[in-house]
């Protein structure tokens, strides 16, 4: 069974389930709301064009020609796979109750989704949706990856990870935040995944970096991205998405849910703003590629905080994070030296980070905020999620690291040879070329 408790953490006089939407009492006769599953339908399928095919267009676009195809591909079989293995057993184990594992992992009892029905409700919705709204971000999430390793890695090295990343680290992190664990009894303030997804992702981005190495040209101008348009389209596709990604998560067609994709948009709008007024300051010219990763980091930085910030409180936070990711990207990359070939840390890990511990600020009442629990403090609500994302971080260093080794010992190694990679992965991996290019 899944594994229902109502939150009522703050005072938001709303029930979020698990940490992630809406919770529903055991004894409660559950009924479908034809709105409420209407939204929520429009909500995963817009979370699906964020995936296909807008994660894919934004990373082929900062891709070079050679290799645009192979990170399509990576893309899209990794979204197949995640969704796949979570429908087998991920949604089990993170939805079912877990028994005395509870606080890390959750059951068997939904292993290839047994017991649901046409029938089966979850809150007011059919749990065939809910399932399905969940599988889209378990799609999603490993996928995003792909820019940290991007242009080097093998394809078969990429699916094997993916598969053991999926199931040693998604799941358990989801079920912690989302499904009734310990995370989610802290009552931590990260409304749609700021842990989970993004700051998870580029933690694993970070450590695929480094086992995989560097690119051969690494700190050259030949690594530029070779198509603009195709990422603004890209980039354009998550942001709509991005409101269904966190819109949804209401798992009703409310005051509240409006709210929220408010929040997001302003935040992403803001986020755009800020990236490109620091990179006209400090590089004397805005660009495009500025706008769009500004846009992607106020996103991300609003992911926690959109159930419980006001929209004066979502501007100010993607006006924060558009500059603290330029800096990422310009200052911290080049101190680390690793090649996180598309900036999945530098956006999604820095802005993630970010989101989590302005949160509790942002939350307060006196800023627009929904405030916290009653008889919590700020200083108590930082402390909560300051913690949460220490966990996070290392628990997905761990955890990714074990998936990268896993994957080079199945596949003979991570990385292709030198004269794939110099022929370009759409060639060497794919036998295609997407676009004509000279060597």
């Amino acid at each position: 069974m899944i594994r229902f408790s109502p939150v009522g953490r703050g005072t938001l006089g709303l029930s979020l389930l698990l940490g992630c939407a809406t919770a529903f009492a055991d004894d409660a006769a559950p009924a479908i709301n034809s709105g409420d599953t209407a939204f929520v339908a429009l909500c995963s399928l817009v979370v699906l064009l964020m995936t296909l095919p807008g994660l894919a267009l934004f990373y082929g676009g900062m891709a070079r020609t050679k290799n645009v195809l192979s990170i399509l591909m990576q893309v899209f079989c990794s979204a197949s796979l995640a969704s796949l293995l979570f429908a087998i057993y991920g949604y089990s184990l993170t939805f079912a109750d877990g028994g005395s594992l509870q606080a890390i992992i959750g059951g068997v009892d939904k292993l290839f989704l047994a017991g649901i029905t046409t029938d089966s409700v979850v809150g007011s919705i059919p749990e065939y949706l809910y399932f399905l709204f969940m599988l889209l971000f378990a799609a999603i999430t490993p996928a995003i990856i792909v820019g940290g390793f991007a242009e080097r890695m093998k394809f078969s090295a990429v699916m094997v990870f993916m598969a053991a990343w999926l199931t040693l680290n998604y799941i358990p992190m989801a079920h912690m935040a989302w499904g009734g664990g310990w995370v989610f009894d802290l009552g931590v303030q990260d409304f749609a995944g700021g842990n989970v997804v993004h700051l998870n992702v580029g933690i694993a981005a970070l450590v695929g970096a480094w086992l995989v190495g560097r690119r051969r040209g690494f700190g050259t101008p030949t690594l530029a991205p070779h198509n603009m348009t195709m990422t603004l389209t890209g980039g354009s596709l998550l942001w709509v998405g991005w409101l269904g990604f966190c819109g949804g998560c209401a798992l009703a067609a409310n005051g509240f849910a409006m709210l929220v994709m408010v929040n997001t948009m302003l935040a992403s709008c803001a986020g755009a703003l800020g990236w490109i007024f620091v990179e006209w300051q400090h590089r004397g010219r805005p660009s495009l590629f500025g706008a769009v990763s500004g846009a992607i980091a106020g996103l991300v930085a609003i992911t926690p905080a959109c159930g419980f910030v006001g929209p004066m409180g979502a501007i100010l936070l993607g006006l924060i994070a558009g500059p603290v990711c330029v800096w990422s990207v310009d200052k911290l990359k080049p101190m680390i030296g690793l090649d996180d070939a598309f900036d999945v840390f530098g956006v999604h890990g820095v802005a993630g980070i970010l989101g989590g511990l302005l949160t509790p600020v942002f939350a307060l009442t006196a800023l627009g905020g929904q405030g916290f629990a009653e008889g919590r403090t700020l200083m108590d609500q930082l402390l909560i999620n300051g913690g949460a994302i220490l966990f996070s971080v290392l628990f997905s260093a761990l955890t990714s690291w074990i998936a990268y080794k896993v994957a080079a010992a199945f596949c003979g190694g991570l990385r292709v040879d030198e004269e794939s990679e110099v022929d370009g992965l759409d060639l060497s991996a794919h036998g295609e070329v997407g676009y004509k290019y000279s060597s």
